[in-house]
């Protein structure tokens, strides 16, 4: 990356006609490229974007098919990188972000400190308090269990969507992997820990006015639970059995065999005692706690060891000093 890095802000665009012209707006004195994504649209904000602010630096991108935010931020970044971009931004179009913090976003990025940062509104107790009460409830459930998915324990505010990412991390990320829709943001942090990328929290209040948010927290309950187990197994297997194997490999394999091993054991003896009305013994009692007692311990020491798994240098300086760049 040079000294002063190009940056490139993607702007998904769906019903935010009333709002995506100040957006643009707010960033153009601070971006190198602005690509706004219309997905289809139904205000058709990308048309009426193109008509009111003309500008050399603004590429309108349109979906036919409506494609989520997801399919709308893997056309803003491939038409980013095409841009030759180093960094790129990912903003919303209805206003909560402001460009006022985008410095502070990219700042660890410019100084080679980090592959990817986001933001954090939890940071802020004030503006905490003035997120709606359903969505500060969604997050806060959903954080452990993507911190869990991630492998980013340290992060929080897991559904934020201002990001920032330098563009060599960008480049080994698997586009067809990104979640389509809602849960794009969750399902890039699960791509950006498989490349063992490093990723900070940045302290960013975000703006609430009288804007619906499009996520419903009942769909998020029934939707997100299913697809954040999918995202725990890609990111083990891809992590641990792929990429490299280590101790933490063994402890999960030796642990699933034992807690598991040990769980069927005894429900298969129950079950079997249960027929013929007889009474489990002390011994067939410990045969199946003791693998399972040991399992856990060691599917636990496994957490802890992936807790503890952090790279040491940015993964884009690795894929710049390959001539990534």
């Amino acid at each position: 990356m040079s000294d002063r890095p190009k940056i490139a802000v993607v702007i998904p665009c769906y019903r935010v006609r009333e709002k995506i012209v100040g957006v643009v707006d707010s960033v153009l004195g601070v971006a190198d490229f602005v690509i706004a994504v219309d997905d289809c649209c139904p205000e058709k904000s990308g048309e009426f974007l193109q008509k009111s602010r003309p500008d050399s630096k603004l590429t309108i991108l349109f979906h036919e098919v409506n494609q989520g935010v997801g399919g709308a931020m893997v056309t803003g970044f491939k038409a980013a990188l095409d841009a030759g971009a180093d960094i790129v931004v990912k903003m919303d179009g209805d206003g909560q972000m402001e460009a006022k913090h985008l410095p502070r976003l990219i700042g660890p990025l410019v100084a080679r400190k980090a592959d990817f940062t986001k933001g954090n509104r939890f940071y802020d107790l004030r503006a905490l308090r003035e997120m709606p009460l359903v969505r500060r409830i969604g997050n806060f459930g959903l954080t452990l269990l993507s911190k869990a998915a991630s492998g980013f324990w340290h992060l929080s505010d897991p559904t934020n969507g201002y990001f920032a990412l330098r563009a060599n991390a960008l480049r080994l990320l698997n586009f067809h992997l990104l979640a389509p829709r809602y849960f794009f943001e969750i399902s890039l942090l699960i791509q950006l820990n498989v490349i063992r990328a490093i990723a900070f929290d940045v302290p960013i209040p975000a703006k609430y006015a009288d804007e619906n948010s499009s996520l419903s927290p009942w769909r998020a309950l029934w939707t997100f639970p299913s697809k954040l187990a999918g995202g725990l197994i890609h990111r083990i297997w891809w992590r641990y059995f792929i990429y490299d194997i280590n101790i933490v490999t063994v402890f999960l394999m030796t642990g699933a065999i034992l807690f598991f091993g040990g769980g069927a054991f005894g429900a298969w003896r129950w079950s079997h005692n249960w027929i013929y009305h007889r009474e489990q013994s002390a011994g067939t009692v410990a045969l199946a706690m003791l693998p399972m007692i040991l399992g856990f311990q060691m599917l636990l020491q496994a957490v802890v060891l992936d807790m503890m798994d952090k790279p040491d240098v940015p993964v884009s300086d690795v894929m710049e000093a390959g001539g990534g760049e």
